[in-house]
């Protein structure tokens, strides 16, 4: 393993790695760092998980120039929750980096506040491609002074149709650029992209044999009928803290989620509203939500630390999908399980995986039918408070009213997450309904606030 310290990074980027607790790099870290602080254009193959986003994220911020206030980094993702994660990423590792500004650019909400933080320029942008190619239409966003153009998993960009606005958003940056590829796979479509947008480009490959040996990887024959009672089965039995279920279409997404209801399991889908998905995916990462049920679109760029379990409610037809689902779980060392139905019909599907991953498939019986009762509850509920980072709302001032008159011991609060206009504030499942009517008859920060439990 390699320290951070040993490369030529600024002493505010090293004091954001030490605060994260970041000293030693990944395998892909320490594979691309030196080309990217070198300046140099990349495609980088590396599986989901590797730490790719830290890399170039140190990439684009060390060159930057605070000074200059325009646009200096594009980072452009295939979805809203990629985009939002990656953007969190950079500001947290620019965090000692005094008035730098990091513009999140999306669809999925009006336009309307977005164009009026582009009024003051930031000096990174991320977002998604139909976004960004709005706001360059409406000559809102300029690139003229982009330095760093990264594309981060770019064969799923291209394989939801992004392949012309990333082209023309490609176009209208300065030709005099860096251009960073980042892709879980290396199909012909990324060689050509990268042929024609990066100049004189490095590969590097890092392989995914360091995370797949921590996945458990089993698979089960199933008939279509009986997948609903399998797969109730196999929660029950593997008994993981936190699973996501990959369903082919939103149909079986919906119907899925509302059969294990019970269980707190949601939806997330491409239908839902943004805020909406903001608050599936708060309620999945704060543990209020045991079971996600997802399709593949909708949870690209979904990053859950510690997920238990990845399960195929059905196999995908592209083993590269499958392991980009499974990839989800066994992240940074730790374990994980990926646990597939399959029907007789979908045989060729799992085939094409053994052929992918060149060893044999794990196969087992189930070892017996659900039992009565369900899945557990999940350990949390999620209060939603109607004031935010607008209101100067912090997650201290939470926790903080809840552990001050209202009498909550520390342990009883989980994790608190604050958005623009709202808040979230995860609670022990048996304080819940004492944390509700504490909120509501007292004030956080001195004020009163509407609470709802979700």
């Amino acid at each position: 393993m390699s320290a951070f310290s040993s490369l030529p990074l600024s002493p505010a980027l090293l004091q954001a790695l030490d605060a994260l607790g970041h000293a030693e790099m990944t395998a892909v870290q320490a594979q691309s760092l030196p080309a990217l602080l070198a300046g140099r254009d990349a495609i980088v193959q590396a599986p989901t998980g590797s730490g790719k986003t830290v890399a170039f994220g140190l990439g684009l911020l060390q060159p930057l120039h605070v000074a200059l206030a325009k646009p200096q980094a594009l980072v452009l993702c295939p979805t809203r929750e990629l985009a939002d994660q990656v953007a969190r990423t950079i500001r947290r590792l620019a965090g000692a980096i005094a008035n730098l500004k990091v513009l999140l650019l999306t669809g999925g909400v009006a336009p309307g506040p977005q164009l009026a933080s582009l009024r003051k320029e930031p000096h990174v942008v991320v977002g998604t491609p139909g976004r960004v190619q709005e706001m360059l239409r409406r000559g809102a966003l300029d690139l003229a002074r982009v330095r760093t153009l990264v594309l981060d998993e770019a064969n799923r960009m291209l394989d939801m149709g992004f392949e012309e606005p990333i082209r023309d958003i490609a176009g209208r940056a300065p030709q005099r650029r860096q251009t960073l590829l980042f892709s879980a796979t290396y199909p012909e479509a990324i060689r050509r992209i990268g042929r024609d947008l990066l100049r004189d480009a490095v590969e590097i490959t890092v392989g995914g044999e360091a995370s797949q040996p921590a996945i458990e990887q089993v698979f089960f024959e199933v008939q279509p009928e009986r997948r609903p009672a399998a797969l109730a089965a196999l929660l029950q039995e593997y008994a993981p803290s936190s699973a996501v279920v990959f369903c082919n279409t939103r149909r079986d997404v919906d119907e899925l989620a509302a059969a294990l209801g019970r269980a707190g399991a949601l939806a997330l889908h491409g239908d839902l509203e943004q805020r909406e998905r903001d608050e599936v995916l708060v309620r999945f990462a704060n543990r209020s939500c045991g079971v996600l049920v997802a399709s593949d679109v909708a949870a690209r760029g979904l990053d859950i630390e510690e997920l238990g379990a990845v399960v195929n409610y059905e196999l995908p037809s592209d083993p590269d999908v499958y392991l980009h689902r499974i990839g989800r779980t066994a992240r940074a060392g730790r374990s994980g399980v990926a646990l597939s139905l399959v029907a007789p019909r979908e045989m060729p599907r799992a085939l094409a995986v053994e052929a992918r991953q060149g060893a044999p498939l794990r196969w087992a019986q189930l070892q017996a039918a659900a039992r009565s009762g369900g899945l557990p509850s999940p350990p949390m509920a999620t209060l939603r408070i109607d004031a935010g980072r607008t209101d100067k709302m912090r997650p201290g001032d939470i926790l903080g009213a809840l552990t001050g008159a209202a009498g909550l011991p520390a342990e009883a609060v989980g994790k608190i997450d604050v958005f623009a206009t709202r808040s979230y504030v995860a609670i022990r499942r048996t304080d819940a309904a004492r944390a509700l009517d504490a909120l509501r008859a007292g004030k956080v920060k001195g004020r009163t606030v509407r609470v709802a439990r979700l």
